[in-house]
Protein backbone atom coordinates (compact mmCIF):
# COMPACT_ATOMS: atom_id res chain seq x y z
CA UNK A 1 0.00 0.00 0.00
CA UNK A 2 2.77 2.63 0.69
CA UNK A 3 4.33 1.96 -2.11
CA UNK A 4 1.27 3.02 -4.06
CA UNK A 5 1.39 6.49 -2.59
CA UNK A 6 1.72 9.02 -4.80
CA UNK A 7 3.88 12.01 -3.91
CA UNK A 8 1.28 15.31 -3.15
CA UNK A 9 2.28 18.36 -1.84
CA UNK A 10 2.47 18.48 1.96
CA UNK A 11 -0.45 19.26 4.16
CA UNK A 12 -2.06 22.69 4.67
CA UNK A 13 -0.94 24.51 7.48
CA UNK A 14 -4.18 25.00 8.56
CA UNK A 15 -5.16 21.52 9.19
CA UNK A 16 -5.32 22.32 13.38
CA UNK A 17 -4.29 18.88 15.93
CA UNK A 18 -8.56 19.61 17.25
CA UNK A 19 -9.63 18.51 13.63
CA UNK A 20 -7.30 15.32 14.00
CA UNK A 21 -8.66 14.64 17.34
CA UNK A 22 -11.97 15.28 16.26
CA UNK A 23 -12.14 12.88 13.90
CA UNK A 24 -10.09 9.91 15.39
CA UNK A 25 -12.89 10.23 18.07
CA UNK A 26 -15.74 9.58 15.40
CA UNK A 27 -13.64 6.76 13.97
CA UNK A 28 -13.53 5.43 17.07
CA UNK A 29 -17.09 5.67 18.12
CA UNK A 30 -18.70 5.32 14.71
CA UNK A 31 -21.19 7.46 16.55
CA UNK A 32 -21.07 11.49 16.66
CA UNK A 33 -23.46 11.46 19.83
CA UNK A 34 -20.69 9.26 21.80
CA UNK A 35 -17.93 10.91 20.42
CA UNK A 36 -18.75 14.51 21.37
CA UNK A 37 -19.50 13.14 25.18
CA UNK A 38 -15.74 12.19 25.32
CA UNK A 39 -14.26 15.22 23.76
CA UNK A 40 -16.84 17.30 25.82
CA UNK A 41 -17.86 19.28 22.55
CA UNK A 42 -21.35 20.02 21.22
CA UNK A 43 -22.57 17.80 18.01
CA UNK A 44 -22.75 20.36 16.04
CA UNK A 45 -18.89 21.77 16.58
CA UNK A 46 -17.42 17.84 16.41
CA UNK A 47 -19.48 18.33 12.96
CA UNK A 48 -17.75 21.10 11.30
CA UNK A 49 -14.53 20.46 12.87
CA UNK A 50 -14.75 16.91 10.98
CA UNK A 51 -16.07 19.18 8.17
CA UNK A 52 -13.19 21.81 8.08
CA UNK A 53 -11.23 18.63 7.85
CA UNK A 54 -12.37 17.17 5.10
CA UNK A 55 -11.96 20.49 3.60
CA UNK A 56 -8.77 20.91 4.20
CA UNK A 57 -7.17 17.50 2.82
CA UNK A 58 -9.91 17.57 -0.31
CA UNK A 59 -12.00 14.37 0.23
CA UNK A 60 -14.13 12.62 2.20
CA UNK A 61 -13.27 10.97 5.31
CA UNK A 62 -16.37 9.15 6.90
CA UNK A 63 -19.70 8.23 4.91
CA UNK A 64 -23.13 9.51 7.27
CA UNK A 65 -26.68 8.23 7.39
CA UNK A 66 -29.45 8.36 9.86
CA UNK A 67 -28.13 5.65 12.05
CA UNK A 68 -24.33 5.13 10.53
CA UNK A 69 -21.41 6.34 10.65
CA UNK A 70 -18.71 4.74 8.36
CA UNK A 71 -15.09 5.34 7.28
CA UNK A 72 -14.25 6.02 3.50
CA UNK A 73 -11.18 4.84 2.38
CA UNK A 74 -9.65 7.75 2.35
CA UNK A 75 -10.57 8.20 6.16
CA UNK A 76 -9.01 4.58 6.84
CA UNK A 77 -6.01 5.98 4.75
CA UNK A 78 -5.50 8.40 7.75
CA UNK A 79 -6.62 6.87 10.70
CA UNK A 80 -3.54 4.98 11.44
CA UNK A 81 -1.38 7.99 10.58
CA UNK A 82 -3.39 10.84 12.22
CA UNK A 83 -3.39 7.94 15.84
CA UNK A 84 0.59 7.99 15.60
CA UNK A 85 1.07 11.49 14.98
CA UNK A 86 -1.01 12.62 17.79
CA UNK A 87 0.68 9.65 20.19
CA UNK A 88 4.05 10.56 19.34
CA UNK A 89 3.09 14.76 19.82
CA UNK A 90 1.64 13.99 23.11
CA UNK A 91 4.50 11.66 24.01
CA UNK A 92 6.78 14.81 23.02
CA UNK A 93 4.71 16.94 25.40
CA UNK A 94 4.73 14.70 28.02
CA UNK A 95 8.99 14.40 27.93
CA UNK A 96 9.46 18.02 27.29
CA UNK A 97 7.24 18.59 30.71
CA UNK A 98 8.55 15.87 32.28
CA UNK A 99 12.06 17.35 31.46
CA UNK A 100 11.33 21.18 32.72
CA UNK A 101 10.16 19.64 36.13
CA UNK A 102 6.25 20.31 34.95
CA UNK A 103 5.50 17.05 35.69
CA UNK A 104 6.89 16.40 39.03
CA UNK A 105 5.51 19.52 40.22
CA UNK A 106 2.09 18.89 39.76
CA UNK A 107 2.26 15.98 41.81
CA UNK A 108 4.32 17.98 44.01
CA UNK A 109 1.58 20.51 44.54
CA UNK A 110 -0.87 17.80 45.12
CA UNK A 111 0.70 16.61 48.45
CA UNK A 112 1.26 20.29 49.28
CA UNK A 113 -2.36 21.02 49.14
CA UNK A 114 -3.25 17.98 51.06
CA UNK A 115 -0.26 18.49 54.13
CA UNK A 116 -1.13 22.69 53.71
CA UNK A 117 -4.17 21.19 56.09
CA UNK A 118 -4.11 21.27 59.82
CA UNK A 119 -4.84 17.83 61.61
CA UNK A 120 -6.22 17.32 65.12
CA UNK A 121 -9.71 19.13 64.84
CA UNK A 122 -9.81 19.44 61.25
CA UNK A 123 -8.93 15.88 60.39
CA UNK A 124 -12.02 14.98 58.33
CA UNK A 125 -11.36 17.82 56.52
CA UNK A 126 -8.21 16.41 55.80
CA UNK A 127 -9.42 13.15 54.99
CA UNK A 128 -11.48 14.50 52.66
CA UNK A 129 -8.87 16.66 51.14
CA UNK A 130 -7.23 13.36 50.26
CA UNK A 131 -10.45 11.79 49.29
CA UNK A 132 -10.75 14.70 46.77
CA UNK A 133 -7.23 14.61 45.28
CA UNK A 134 -7.30 9.91 44.52
CA UNK A 135 -10.85 11.37 42.72
CA UNK A 136 -8.98 13.33 40.31
CA UNK A 137 -7.59 10.09 39.04
CA UNK A 138 -9.85 6.63 37.61
CA UNK A 139 -9.12 3.19 37.65
CA UNK A 140 -7.48 2.05 33.84
CA UNK A 141 -10.43 1.27 31.51
CA UNK A 142 -9.34 -1.95 31.01
CA UNK A 143 -9.79 -3.08 34.65
CA UNK A 144 -13.00 -4.09 36.47
CA UNK A 145 -13.45 -3.17 39.92
CA UNK A 146 -15.94 -4.58 42.10
CA UNK A 147 -16.74 -4.97 46.22
CA UNK A 148 -16.02 -8.28 48.24
CA UNK A 149 -15.80 -9.03 51.75
CA UNK A 150 -12.18 -10.67 53.08
CA UNK A 151 -12.71 -12.68 55.97
CA UNK A 152 -15.15 -10.00 57.69
CA UNK A 153 -12.97 -6.84 56.00
CA UNK A 154 -14.74 -4.72 53.30
CA UNK A 155 -12.37 -4.70 50.15
CA UNK A 156 -12.43 -3.51 46.67
CA UNK A 157 -10.85 -6.29 44.32
CA UNK A 158 -9.63 -4.75 40.87
CA UNK A 159 -8.77 -6.85 37.87
CA UNK A 160 -7.25 -6.62 34.55
CA UNK A 161 -9.52 -7.37 31.51
CA UNK A 162 -12.43 -9.33 33.56
CA UNK A 163 -15.34 -7.52 32.32
CA UNK A 164 -18.11 -10.67 30.71
CA UNK A 165 -15.93 -13.50 32.17
CA UNK A 166 -17.86 -15.95 34.32
CA UNK A 167 -15.95 -15.04 37.57
CA UNK A 168 -13.34 -12.88 38.80
CA UNK A 169 -9.81 -14.29 39.39
CA UNK A 170 -8.66 -14.74 42.65
CA UNK A 171 -6.39 -11.97 44.25
CA UNK A 172 -2.73 -12.74 44.37
CA UNK A 173 -1.72 -8.91 45.55
CA UNK A 174 -3.26 -7.36 48.53
CA UNK A 175 -2.33 -3.64 48.25
CA UNK A 176 -2.44 -1.65 51.80
CA UNK A 177 -3.16 2.19 51.03
CA UNK A 178 -0.95 4.67 52.46
CA UNK A 179 -2.35 8.10 54.24
CA UNK A 180 -0.27 7.69 57.40
CA UNK A 181 -2.40 5.64 59.13
CA UNK A 182 -4.85 8.56 59.49
CA UNK A 183 -6.52 9.12 56.10
CA UNK A 184 -7.03 7.25 52.79
CA UNK A 185 -9.31 4.33 51.65
CA UNK A 186 -9.58 1.56 49.72
CA UNK A 187 -12.19 3.28 47.51
CA UNK A 188 -9.13 6.20 46.67
CA UNK A 189 -6.76 3.43 45.55
CA UNK A 190 -8.62 2.27 43.57
CA UNK A 191 -6.45 3.75 40.93
CA UNK A 192 -3.05 2.68 42.18
CA UNK A 193 -4.62 -0.99 42.63
CA UNK A 194 -5.86 -0.66 39.05
CA UNK A 195 -2.13 0.13 37.29
CA UNK A 196 -0.64 -2.31 39.35
CA UNK A 197 -3.22 -5.01 38.02
CA UNK A 198 -2.51 -3.97 34.90
CA UNK A 199 0.81 -3.76 34.99
CA UNK A 200 0.92 -7.55 36.58
CA UNK A 201 -1.78 -9.22 35.12
CA UNK A 202 -3.06 -9.93 38.73
CA UNK A 203 -5.88 -9.29 40.58
CA UNK A 204 -5.70 -6.87 43.07
CA UNK A 205 -7.32 -6.74 46.77
CA UNK A 206 -7.70 -3.43 48.63
CA UNK A 207 -8.83 -3.48 52.02
CA UNK A 208 -10.55 -0.64 54.14
CA UNK A 209 -8.79 -1.08 56.98
CA UNK A 210 -9.88 0.79 60.08
CA UNK A 211 -7.84 4.06 60.81
CA UNK A 212 -6.48 5.97 64.13
CA UNK A 213 -7.27 7.76 65.98
CA UNK A 214 -10.72 6.58 66.36
CA UNK A 215 -9.57 2.58 65.83
CA UNK A 216 -5.05 2.77 66.60
CA UNK A 217 -2.60 0.14 66.68
CA UNK A 218 -3.26 -3.01 66.25
CA UNK A 219 -6.56 -2.70 64.35
CA UNK A 220 -5.74 -1.90 60.93
CA UNK A 221 -2.88 -4.93 61.34
CA UNK A 222 -6.06 -7.05 62.34
CA UNK A 223 -8.09 -6.01 59.78
CA UNK A 224 -4.88 -6.73 56.65
CA UNK A 225 -4.03 -10.47 58.32
CA UNK A 226 -7.52 -11.07 58.01
CA UNK A 227 -8.06 -10.21 54.10
CA UNK A 228 -4.78 -11.90 53.64
CA UNK A 229 -5.76 -15.03 55.08
CA UNK A 230 -9.04 -14.90 53.28
CA UNK A 231 -6.60 -14.78 50.10
CA UNK A 232 -4.40 -17.49 50.90
CA UNK A 233 -7.77 -19.69 51.53
CA UNK A 234 -9.16 -18.50 47.43
CA UNK A 235 -5.17 -19.25 46.27
CA UNK A 236 -4.35 -22.02 48.18
CA UNK A 237 -0.55 -21.09 47.57
CA UNK A 238 1.47 -18.70 49.79
CA UNK A 239 3.97 -18.17 47.39
CA UNK A 240 1.64 -17.08 44.54
CA UNK A 241 0.60 -14.16 46.88
CA UNK A 242 2.29 -10.58 46.66
CA UNK A 243 1.86 -7.69 49.61
CA UNK A 244 2.51 -4.38 48.41
CA UNK A 245 1.67 -0.95 49.83
CA UNK A 246 2.78 2.68 49.65
CA UNK A 247 4.02 5.29 52.63
CA UNK A 248 2.39 4.22 55.73
CA UNK A 249 0.84 1.54 53.74
CA UNK A 250 4.42 -0.18 52.91
CA UNK A 251 5.30 0.24 56.66
CA UNK A 252 1.72 -1.72 57.55
CA UNK A 253 2.95 -4.79 55.13
CA UNK A 254 5.95 -5.05 56.44
CA UNK A 255 4.17 -5.62 60.14
CA UNK A 256 2.18 -7.69 58.43
CA UNK A 257 4.97 -9.78 57.40
CA UNK A 258 6.63 -9.63 60.65
CA UNK A 259 3.17 -10.84 62.67
CA UNK A 260 2.77 -13.78 60.63
CA UNK A 261 6.56 -14.74 61.16
CA UNK A 262 5.68 -14.42 64.78
CA UNK A 263 2.83 -16.52 64.70
CA UNK A 264 4.74 -19.04 62.09
CA UNK A 265 1.87 -18.03 59.28
CA UNK A 266 2.84 -18.95 55.34
CA UNK A 267 4.82 -16.21 54.02
CA UNK A 268 3.68 -14.39 50.65
CA UNK A 269 6.11 -15.34 47.66
CA UNK A 270 6.85 -11.41 47.91
CA UNK A 271 6.98 -7.77 48.72
CA UNK A 272 6.44 -4.26 47.17
CA UNK A 273 7.10 -1.31 48.94
CA UNK A 274 6.10 1.86 47.05
CA UNK A 275 8.13 5.03 49.30
CA UNK A 276 7.75 2.99 52.01
CA UNK A 277 7.57 4.84 55.81
CA UNK A 278 8.64 2.67 58.11
CA UNK A 279 10.21 5.16 60.78
CA UNK A 280 8.43 5.36 63.74
CA UNK A 281 11.00 7.46 65.98
CA UNK A 282 11.39 10.33 63.54
CA UNK A 283 13.18 13.28 64.08
CA UNK A 284 14.30 14.36 61.24
CA UNK A 285 13.38 14.77 57.50
CA UNK A 286 15.93 14.22 54.17
CA UNK A 287 14.36 17.58 52.71
CA UNK A 288 14.08 20.37 54.82
CA UNK A 289 10.97 21.82 52.17
CA UNK A 290 9.20 19.18 52.79
CA UNK A 291 5.58 19.10 51.72
CA UNK A 292 4.85 17.03 54.87
CA UNK A 293 6.47 18.58 58.15
CA UNK A 294 7.96 16.81 61.01
CA UNK A 295 5.24 17.61 63.57
CA UNK A 296 2.69 16.88 61.79
CA UNK A 297 4.02 13.33 61.21
CA UNK A 298 4.51 13.10 64.70
CA UNK A 299 0.58 13.75 65.32
CA UNK A 300 -0.26 10.90 63.05
CA UNK A 301 2.70 8.77 64.15
CA UNK A 302 1.20 9.62 68.03
CA UNK A 303 -3.08 8.76 66.74
CA UNK A 304 -1.72 5.18 65.23
CA UNK A 305 0.49 3.89 68.51
CA UNK A 306 -1.56 5.49 71.15
CA UNK A 307 0.03 4.05 73.87
CA UNK A 308 1.62 1.17 72.05
CA UNK A 309 5.05 1.76 72.26
CA UNK A 310 6.90 2.65 69.04
CA UNK A 311 10.19 0.50 70.03
CA UNK A 312 7.77 -2.72 69.16
CA UNK A 313 9.60 -4.38 65.95
CA UNK A 314 6.50 -4.88 64.50
CA UNK A 315 5.60 -1.41 64.04
CA UNK A 316 9.59 -0.61 63.93
CA UNK A 317 11.03 -2.88 61.22
CA UNK A 318 14.06 -0.98 61.30
CA UNK A 319 14.84 -2.50 64.32
CA UNK A 320 13.36 -6.17 64.02
CA UNK A 321 14.87 -9.20 63.15
CA UNK A 322 14.07 -9.57 59.10
CA UNK A 323 15.30 -12.87 58.35
CA UNK A 324 13.21 -15.15 56.81
CA UNK A 325 11.07 -12.34 55.10
CA UNK A 326 10.18 -13.11 51.21
CA UNK A 327 12.04 -11.05 48.35
CA UNK A 328 11.43 -7.17 48.72
CA UNK A 329 10.94 -4.72 45.78
CA UNK A 330 11.30 -0.89 47.17
CA UNK A 331 10.79 1.69 45.50
CA UNK A 332 11.58 5.22 46.13
CA UNK A 333 12.18 9.23 44.64
CA UNK A 334 15.65 10.49 44.92
CA UNK A 335 14.39 13.46 46.54
CA UNK A 336 11.84 12.24 48.63
CA UNK A 337 11.86 13.70 52.56
CA UNK A 338 11.40 9.73 53.49
CA UNK A 339 14.08 7.99 50.94
CA UNK A 340 16.18 7.49 53.45
CA UNK A 341 13.80 4.79 55.14
CA UNK A 342 13.73 2.94 51.78
CA UNK A 343 17.49 2.65 52.11
CA UNK A 344 17.81 1.72 55.36
CA UNK A 345 15.38 -0.65 55.32
CA UNK A 346 16.72 -2.17 52.13
CA UNK A 347 20.29 -2.17 53.94
CA UNK A 348 18.78 -3.52 57.13
CA UNK A 349 16.28 -6.63 55.20
CA UNK A 350 20.09 -7.61 53.36
CA UNK A 351 21.45 -7.57 56.38
CA UNK A 352 19.29 -9.96 57.38
CA UNK A 353 19.81 -12.29 54.54
CA UNK A 354 16.73 -11.16 52.68
CA UNK A 355 16.60 -10.59 48.82
CA UNK A 356 16.01 -7.00 47.69
CA UNK A 357 16.04 -5.14 45.23
CA UNK A 358 16.14 -0.95 45.55
CA UNK A 359 14.90 1.41 42.61
CA UNK A 360 15.31 5.26 43.08
CA UNK A 361 13.94 7.20 40.86
CA UNK A 362 14.96 11.13 40.01
CA UNK A 363 11.43 12.78 41.36
CA UNK A 364 10.89 14.63 44.66
CA UNK A 365 7.12 13.68 45.11
CA UNK A 366 6.48 11.10 48.32
CA UNK A 367 4.63 8.41 47.24
CA UNK A 368 4.85 9.19 43.30
CA UNK A 369 3.87 6.32 42.05
CA UNK A 370 -0.25 7.28 42.72
CA UNK A 371 0.77 9.95 39.96
CA UNK A 372 1.13 7.19 37.40
CA UNK A 373 -1.04 8.39 34.85
CA UNK A 374 0.68 11.37 34.15
CA UNK A 375 4.56 11.03 35.86
CA UNK A 376 6.23 9.27 33.41
CA UNK A 377 8.70 7.72 36.34
CA UNK A 378 5.63 6.69 37.88
CA UNK A 379 4.17 4.73 35.27
CA UNK A 380 7.82 3.19 34.95
CA UNK A 381 8.05 2.23 38.48
CA UNK A 382 4.51 0.69 38.29
CA UNK A 383 5.77 -1.52 35.25
CA UNK A 384 8.57 -2.47 37.13
CA UNK A 385 6.45 -3.43 40.26
CA UNK A 386 4.10 -5.47 37.47
CA UNK A 387 7.21 -7.38 36.06
CA UNK A 388 8.10 -8.19 39.70
CA UNK A 389 4.49 -9.43 41.00
CA UNK A 390 4.33 -11.30 37.79
CA UNK A 391 7.17 -13.57 38.37
CA UNK A 392 5.99 -14.49 41.82
CA UNK A 393 2.55 -15.16 40.65
CA UNK A 394 2.74 -16.92 37.77
CA UNK A 395 4.70 -19.40 39.39
CA UNK A 396 7.90 -18.82 37.61
CA UNK A 397 11.18 -18.22 39.75
CA UNK A 398 11.92 -15.49 41.67
CA UNK A 399 14.11 -13.01 40.23
CA UNK A 400 17.79 -12.69 41.41
CA UNK A 401 18.32 -9.30 42.80
CA UNK A 402 21.61 -7.16 43.26
CA UNK A 403 23.15 -7.10 46.31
Amino acid sequence: MEGRLLALPQAPDTIELRHLRSFVAVADELNFGRAATRLYLSQPALSRQIQALERLVGCDLLRRSTHRVELTAAGEALLDRARKLLADLDEAISATRSASGELAGRAYRYWHSLASRDAGPELEELRRVCETMHAEFAPPPETTVRPVNAGGVSCFQVGAGQAGAVGPEPATVLYLHGGAYVMGSAYGYRHVAGALALASGATTLVPEYRLAPEHPFPAALEDVTRAYQWMLEQAGDARRLVVAGDSSGAGLAVSLLLSLKQRGAPMPGGVVLFCPGVDMCRDSLAQSDSAISLDLLRRFVSAYLAEHPPEDPVVSPLSADLSGLPPMLIQGGTDDPFVDDAERLADHARGHGVEVRLELYPVATHSFQIFWSFLPEAAEALAAAGRFVRSLTTGRKSPTFDA
